[in-house]
């Protein structure tokens, strides 16, 4: 499921990409507002995920008391930490060649906004299945707020959740905002992730 995902995306021209990568701006600024976040964390685009990076520096330049920041792999296996993001800081690639801030103060969200290769209404996501997420989301204190960021099309019937695996509050595509009820606050018997 998860390499059909990604080779989908990974597909889709140029031009309906930007056109669905601002609808998402659109309703992402919708969401945002209304849950009044001054701290979030979202993700470099990665294998043709929506980019987040325009709508970020936009939101950021709307009110100076707004962070933003990118995870950071610190160990493998381990919880990331967020390190603070401005346009323009000074940027190093990770072991999977994504990009984060070099430096930078670690940041608690208050929602993250998620990248899902794959996401089901009841607020599962297929990831790259490192478990690298659901690890952070587990410890995180407090429980910040998720988002899940995809194209309308990596919606299935179900993205096969595990015990260790965090919901998301919400889902929001090209085509609108999908609430999910999930959330770290609904699973009271969740399980670490290993």
């Amino acid at each position: 499921m998860r390499d059909v995902a990604v080779a989908r995306r990974m597909a889709m021209p140029d031009d309906v990409r930007l056109a669905s990568d601002q609808w998402i701006a659109t309703h992402l600024d919708a969401l945002v507002a209304r849950l009044g976040a001054h701290r979030l964390a979202f993700c470099w685009p990665h294998r043709g995920e929506p980019d987040l990076r325009s709508w970020a520096a936009a939101w950021l330049s709307g009110d100076a008391g707004r962070i933003a920041a990118l995870p950071v792999v610190v160990a493998p296996r381990h919880p990331m930490v967020f390190r603070h993001w401005t346009p323009g800081c000074e940027m190093v690639t990770d072991r999977y060649g994504i990009p984060h801030p070099a430096h930078g103060d670690p940041v608690r969200p208050e929602l993250v906004l998620l990248p899902v290769n794959a996401f089901d209404r009841q607020g599962y996501r297929i990831g790259y299945g490192g478990g690298y997420f659901d690890r952070t989301l587990a410890v995180l204190e407090p429980a910040p707020l998720v988002a899940g960021i995809a194209y309308h099309d990596a919606e299935v019937a179900s993205a096969l959740p595990q015990p260790h695996d965090v919901p998301m509050h919400w889902v929001v595509t090209d085509r609108g905002i999908i609430t999910t009820g999930g959330g770290r606050s609904g699973q009271a018997n969740r399980q670490p992730a290993t």
